[in-house]
């Protein structure tokens, strides 16, 4: 199998596009054979894939949240693993902890560090708001640095690494609200809705039949570490990366770029790690599209699952029923593309 590298000439940056492309369409049909619809949903997972990023999935239960992270995991060669995240589940439970040992030759004891489920590369917290704050921030860390600390020493994790974290909607009972600097850890934000009628009959069709589909593996470590790596070299020109930055500054109260919903409805707006989402994923989505640039259509796509859980919104906003999407979409509109003198 080819590797992707580098791009020199003109025809290697079309070859390179072109085996990505391949690469991502094949993966999102062997995540299709098991999930059925929910295209954007399936697509934005990828995008966060390689882009090195986490992915927060949101929906009321049952509608194949937790399945779509298996399946993804059983087309991927990687470590996985499942932690259900519950009221009385502690930080040790999901990190590991250091437990007494006795060296059956001399007799001495000492600390062993065991380690917790967080030790894989894809990673699946189930219902993550299920958690107390304190159980849920033992993540934080792992999202962010890529390590793990306990007792004063720090384990790196091996890459790629990624969390996928599914919630239920925080209006149901039994939910802890996820701080705010662990939601800035997750790329994507994206929403999982209720299926159509077709795609109902076809799930049921795969569900209560007596075979099961079979997903075959596509990609392993070093193959989605190169693919990442393609991401980064991705170009960008001036006033597309002014546009984008644009967009987040939308977000802030009061700022120079910021439209009147912002000032009326926002009470905190995104920070850096927003921008960088954006980059990141509009670079894999130029690249799915078979194109080594990025374009403004592209940071528009992306736009919204990288913001829509970066905002924190007023009372006023409450009071309206305004909700994130509303105020992205009308930033997104609000927001021209055409560059600005700094």
């Amino acid at each position: 199998m080819s590797t992707i590298t580098d791009p020199v000439t003109p025809a290697d940056v079309k070859a390179k596009c072109e085996q990505f492309r391949a690469m991502f369409q094949q993966l999102s049909a062997e995540v299709g054979k098991v999930v059925v619809g929910h295209k954007p949903v399936v697509e934005g997972v990828l995008m966060c894939l390689f882009a090195g990023g986490n992915v927060l999935l949101e929906g009321v239960p049952g509608l194949g949240k937790t399945l779509l992270v298996r399946t993804l995991a059983q087309a991927l060669t990687l470590p996985f693993s499942r932690i259900q995240f519950t009221p009385d589940l502690m930080p040790a439970d999901v990190i590991g902890t250091n437990i007494v040992t006795e060296d059956p030759a001399t007799g001495r004891r000492g600390f062993q560090f065991q380690k917790g489920p967080i030790f894989a590369q894809i990673v699946l917290a189930d219902e993550i708001n299920r958690a107390t704050p304190k159980t849920q921030s033992a993540l934080l860390e792992a999202m962010q640095e890529r390590s793990v600390t306990s007792g004063g020493t720090t384990y790196k994790l091996e890459t790629p690494f990624l969390v996928l974290a599914t919630q239920n909607p925080i209006e149901q009972e039994g939910t802890y609200p996820l701080p705010e600097a662990q939601m800035d850890r997750f790329m994507f934000k994206l929403v999982v809705g209720y299926s159509q009628l077709d795609e109902l009959m076809t799930i049921l069709d795969r569900t209560t039949g007596a075979t099961t589909p079979d997903v075959t593996k596509v990609m392993d470590g070093p193959r989605i570490l190169e693919a990442q790596h393609l991401v980064r070299n991705v170009i960008v020109a001036e006033h597309v990366k002014q546009y984008a930055s644009r967009l987040v500054l939308a977000t802030h109260p009061g700022g120079r770029f910021a439209p009147e919903i912002t000032t009326k409805y926002v009470r905190c707006g995104a920070s850096p790690r927003a921008a960088q989402a954006i980059l990141l994923t509009a670079k894999v989505k130029a690249l799915t599209e078979g194109r080594y640039h990025v374009g403004n259509k592209d940071i528009q796509t992306v736009a919204l699952p990288a913001l829509r859980h970066r905002l924190i919104l007023n009372f006023e906003a409450e009071a309206d029923r305004v909700d994130h999407d509303a105020v992205v979409n009308a930033i997104l509109k609000a927001t021209p593309t055409e560059p600005v003198a700094g």
